[in-house]
């Protein structure tokens, strides 16, 4: 038999097989019927776009895991790396670093794809300025102005671009030119989370307008973050970056929120489920044997059931957390230890200077962050500690 001959031997995903696999965890389909009547046709063709603003951190392996489901259902995927939206966005990313930051994401998205086995080549990679400043794409611009409302330009930028007091007249722009990316890069369908559902219902009610056609729109949760409803760029320990060393990543993931018994909220297993259960289609729970040694779970369900009426201890479900992301973050972590990159890193992202006591910031200091995800992972106040578990296992209560 020819190499490949067994894996060409395998059936084909039917279109309700490519819908299940499209569609896992995902909260919410805005247009399911056309999605299947696509599916019964051709491949679906879809972009995910990322704003190159602060750095990725482990919150984008939720997106990079889904991206992993297009390509298995066998759409035809974009990857927009969205310079132009990130200086449009309150300058989250100053013109003079744009070029640096845009470096930094192709690198840094394209290393956490390979680190999940994600073949590059069946990805189409596409930066914001290759077309949006083009004639065509700068008058569709000037189209959509016409027709468009400042109220609900603001409205559809609401939870995705920075709130500030006085607010610039780029992020009124932002929303449209999310919406005109969806014509310009061809696409059936736009991925990303809910928080840019305002975004995305702006776009199916204005493209028409244009004459160009209705897209489908495709929205992961809100993921609670691994460390902080927000996860903020700016916030070194609200975050676990993707260069963080074995020893920080252990340290933040122990502050973690991870109440014994509560699956609300948290952070530690929401990206089980958003990430290591879709790539790996299990889950290890690693623990000595005087409390019942590894467990192996294929179903998500029967973890949160466990771990829900405390079969599963907090400590042992970081600590599985931690060896599971360290796999991840350990190719990313190589490829980013050579000259070039530590450097394309520091100039990318320079240290901030602090202000001065009763100085504000500056426009161009690091703003905060709205991320794919927000994992959850609070740190609290510890009020008692009572033994439960059995002997040697004492818990705080939060």
């Amino acid at each position: 038999m020819q190499p490949g001959a067994a894996a060409a031997m395998e059936p084909a995903p039917g279109p309700q097989e490519k819908y299940q696999l499209i569609t896992r965890n995902l909260q919410e389909v805005l247009g399911e019927d056309k999605l299947m009547a696509i599916l019964k046709e051709r491949e679906l063709k879809i972009y995910w776009g990322t704003a190159t603003t602060g750095k990725p951190h482990v919150a984008y392996f939720v997106p990079m895991s889904k991206i992993a489901d297009f390509l298995k259902a066998g759409c035809e995927v974009t990857i927009l790396f969205a310079d132009l939206h990130a200086y449009l966005d309150n300058m989250k990313a100053p013109w003079e670093l744009l070029e640096l930051r845009t470096r930094y994401y192709e690198h840094v998205i394209k290393a956490m794809l390979e680190s999940i086995g994600v073949p590059l080549e069946k990805l189409k990679f596409v930066r914001g300025t290759d077309y949006q400043l083009s004639k065509e794409y700068t008058l569709d611009v000037y189209r959509l102005s016409s027709v468009v409302t400042q109220h609900d330009a603001k409205k559809a930028g609401a939870e995705v671009v920075k709130q500030v007091e006085h607010p610039l007249l780029s992020g009124l722009l932002y929303p449209g030119l999310q919406a005109l990316d969806e014509e310009y890069l061809k696409v059936d369908a736009q991925f990303g989370g809910v928080d840019q559902r305002k975004i995305f219902t702006f776009a199916e009610k204005y493209l028409p307008s244009l004459g160009y056609a209705k897209r489908i729109h495709l929205m992961n949760p809100m993921v609670p973050g691994l460390t902080g409803s927000k996860m903020s760029s700016s916030e070194e320990d609200s975050k676990i970056d993707l260069l963080d060393r074995k020893e920080d990543v252990k340290k933040k993931l122990k502050k973690a929120f991870c109440e014994p018994g509560n699956v609300e909220n948290n952070g530690v297993l929401s990206f089980i489920k958003h990430v290591l259960f879709p790539l790996k289609s299990e889950f290890v729970v690693l623990r000595e044997e005087k409390w019942g040694g590894n467990k192996t779970y294929t179903a998500y369900e029967a973890l949160e059931k466990d771990f829900a009426e405390q079969v599963v201890h907090p400590g042992d479900l970081k600590n599985s957390v931690e060896v599971a992301l360290n796999k991840l973050l350990d190719p990313i972590r190589e490829k980013f230890n050579c000259p070039e990159l530590k450097k394309l890193s520091s100039a990318a992202y320079p240290t901030p200077s602090k202000a001065k006591p009763g100085e504000k910031a500056t426009k161009n200091s690091e703003p905060e962050d709205v991320v794919p995800s927000r994992l959850d992972i609070r740190v609290g106040k510890v009020i008692s500690v009572e033994k439960v578990w059995g002997e040697g296992r004492n818990l705080p209560t939060w």
